[in-house]
């Protein structure tokens, strides 16, 4: 018997699939070299925004199409777990719609199927050695906030943060395996360690407002004596402490990808999230002090319920004045269930989609001149696939690449002089 997965959406839907396929590999499946080859065809959605279910629905239709003949097709991930109902009526193509901890391999037909009790842990499964030098690593499932426009934690659930030991055991594994860069990936990556609300008020605790020691420094700190490379994605930005600062200079990756998505404080109040435009310079400012060469990443909603001119001048003069190396623009997308949904003054679509198109164009522009910057400089890389690597400046799958000999051998760390700029990506000569 062999399988088949695609993965849609973010870095922690593809440690999922990593991890169903050490399940299916455990009961006795081996991994199919295409969709028309394998006899159990799944399909790991994304339901974060609307665009991302379309993307996920077609793929659904198009595995249909390419699945071969008694082959079964099974749909699990975001959108299984919040549209279960509606996709077993909409999607008669699909053998099975599997939540999160549900079997991959039932045989009751998907129309008859109720809620179960999880058959399995999804965080804490064992996965099976990858053939790339980086890996992500999730440490934690769900998130304690609630940002308006976010419905993740409708069902995704609080946040659930794995012990230290799994984590560094689950690192030590992947270590074994040939990774030398480990990635870091939460809802809430700053919060791990720090599952608890505030007694009834439902509130996320703020690391800055709560004091002492903060769990993610002591963790990351456990991971580099582990791993070459230790990257951290999805901080919030009042996690951003000082000491979580300094241990991310530490690690010798000085990569700071934040979750902004504005920098106007009315705008972000009307999101439920923390910070300012000046707030967010601020630490900035001082991370580029203690590290000049320090990167930044963010990502930036344009046309929530509300959003004016004003706000959207104040987020073009924020990204000119942080300078950011990354950023992603994303028009707002309406989630059943969120804060933001019953908000009034709707942006149009025209005007959100003519926001997104400034801010890109801005952005594009100083991501260029930020990547001309390190024409001239030496670079350590990771070399990640014949004739590709990547330096601390870059995320995998995320950010530019650098374009190398492909003779250099695969996982080897290599330093080299970056010698152009072609857009986001570079070229390089061995130094």
């Amino acid at each position: 018997m062999r399988y088949w997965i695609e993965t849609l959406g973010c870095p922690k839907n593809h440690v999922d699939s990593e991890k169903l396929a050490g399940l299916l590999v455990s009961q006795g499946y081996d991994p199919a070299a295409s969709v028309d080859a394998a006899d159990l065809v799944v399909a790991n959605t994304c339901a974060f925004i609307e665009p991302a279910r379309e993307e996920s629905i077609e793929t659904v239709l198009d595995l249909a199409d390419r699945r071969r003949a008694g082959a079964r097709l099974v749909v699990t991930g975001c959108m299984a777990e919040r549209y279960a109902d509606e996709l077993v009526d909409a999607l008669p193509e699909v053998d099975l719609v599997a939540r999160f901890g549900e079997s991959l391999t039932a045989t009751t037909p998907v129309a008859l199927r109720r809620r179960s009790v999880p058959a399995f842990d999804l965080l804490n499964l064992p996965r099976p050695a990858t053939d790339r030098p980086w890996a992500y690593l999730k440490v934690a499932e769900g998130c304690d906030r609630r940002c308006g426009f976010c419905a993740i934690p409708s069902f995704r659930g609080d946040q659930r943060s794995r012990s230290t030991s799994d984590i560094v055991a689950e690192a030590r594994d992947l270590v074994r395996g040939g990774v030398r860069e480990i990635v870091l990936v939460a809802q809430d990556l700053a919060s791990w360690g720090m599952d608890r609300r505030r007694g009834g008020r439902g509130e996320a605790v703020e690391v800055l407002d709560e004091g002492g020691a903060q769990p993610l420094t002591s963790l990351v700190s456990a991971l580099r004596r582990e791993v070459d490379r230790v990257r951290l994605l999805y901080l919030y930005p009042s996690g951003l402490t000082p000491a979580l600062i300094d241990t991310i200079l530490q690690t010798g990756v000085p990569y700071f990808d934040l979750s902004l998505q504005h920098a106007s404080r009315p705008l972000l109040r009307a999101m439920k999230r923390w910070g300012s435009g000046e707030r967010f310079l601020e630490r900035i400012d001082a991370i580029r002090r203690a590290e000049p060469e320090a990167t930044f990443r963010s990502s930036f909603i344009v046309g929530y319920p509300g959003e004016t001119e004003d706000d959207q001048r104040e987020l073009l003069a924020f990204l000119e004045a942080a300078q950011l190396d990354w950023a992603g623009f994303f028009t707002f997308s309406p989630e059943d269930g969120t804060y933001a949904a019953t908000l009034d003054a709707p942006v149009p679509s025209e005007l959100a989609l003519e926001r997104l198109r400034e801010a890109s164009e801005v952005q594009d522009a100083i991501t260029a001149r930020r990547r001309d910057r390190l024409v001239g400089t030496t670079q350590r890389l990771l070399v990640d696939a014949p004739g590709v690597g990547r330096s601390v400046h870059e995320c995998p799958e995320i950010d530019g690449v650098i374009v190398v000999d492909p003779s250099l051998a695969v996982g080897s760390l290599v330093d080299v002089v970056i010698t152009a700029s072609r857009g986001t990506d570079l070229e390089a000569a061995v130094a």
